[in-house]
């Protein structure tokens, strides 16, 4: 092994070390899962930005950009009572600059990229029938995706598994601890299905910010239920192949209300 090598190998296995901590604190529902973290937030967050831009001009273009004033005006009020609960889970995200858009399009879905650009699609409105508190539930799942910074993690894990591992492995062949370094990787949860558990992760702190913000979390059951129906009807929106339903997210929403319906009762006492 060159002197070169070595030292990319040496630094590979720090950047490991270093960027392990979990994104947001636990809240009610204890949603504080150690995350690893190599690549650059900053980096992710311009990227998105971009993208977002992009989406936003082809939709001007073809007069598809919050071209419906009522269905604007109710996706905005929803999601800024969504925004003004993110400190309970990070004090930085109160200053991301956030946008919130609604895209005229037949197609069932929704997102929040990183940094907090939110995207809603008319169709997830006039297929599900959504009601306020089920709308929020959505966004909300989506809201907590960027504040857990899901995308920022995906893009790290595919780093580890594409250049982390071998520079692990060659950092092990010059220190006797191949095992030591592949296990701590695998701690971290390389090897685990994160996508299951960001998942997770997104429809319970939702489900918090919807009850800090007024919104029953109730719905939140309600709402991937309608997903459930929909999806089992033969839909065939890319929110579904990126958001899996199943009786298990069900259960679990189920399991986590009663954490957050005292946050509910009290924001609506205080309303």
């Amino acid at each position: 092994m060159t002197l070169r090598s070595t030292i990319l190998a040496a630094l590979g296995v720090a950047a490991l070390a270093t960027g392990c901590a979990s994104s947001t604190a636990g809240g009610a529902t204890g949603s504080n899962r150690s995350q690893l973290m190599i690549v650059s937030a900053a980096e992710v967050n311009q990227g998105a930005a971009l993208a977002y831009g992009q989406e936003l001009s082809k939709a001007r273009s073809a007069g598809a950009l919050n071209s419906n004033a009522a269905y604007t005006r109710r996706a905005k009020d929803i999601s800024n009572r969504l925004i003004a609960q993110v400190g309970h889970f990070r004090p930085d995200a109160r200053s991301w600059p956030w946008e919130v858009n609604v895209f005229t399009s037949p197609d069932v879905n929704a997102y929040c990229m990183p940094g907090g650009k939110i995207g809603v699609y008319t169709g997830l409105i006039d297929k599900l029938k959504l009601t306020d508190d089920e709308l929020a539930a959505v966004i909300g799942h989506e809201i907590s995706h960027a504040l857990r910074e899901h995308s920022r993690e995906q893009m790290s894990q595919e780093f580890v598994k594409q250049q982390g591992l071998s520079l692990a492995l060659s950092m092990g062949k010059i220190s006797g601890g191949t095992a030591s370094v592949v296990d701590f990787v695998s701690q971290v949860g390389v090897s685990l299905p994160f996508s299951r558990s960001m998942e997770t992760e997104a429809d319970v702190i939702g489900m918090e910010l919807m009850a800090r913000a007024g919104y029953n979390p109730q719905a939140a059951v309600s709402v991937w239920e309608k997903m459930n129906q929909l999806s089992g009807a033969g839909n065939r929106s890319d929110f579904f192949s990126t958001h899996p339903s199943g009786s298990n997210r069900i259960e679990t929403l189920k399991k986590n209300l009663p954490a957050v319906m005292p946050l509910y009762q009290r924001a609506r006492a205080g309303r």
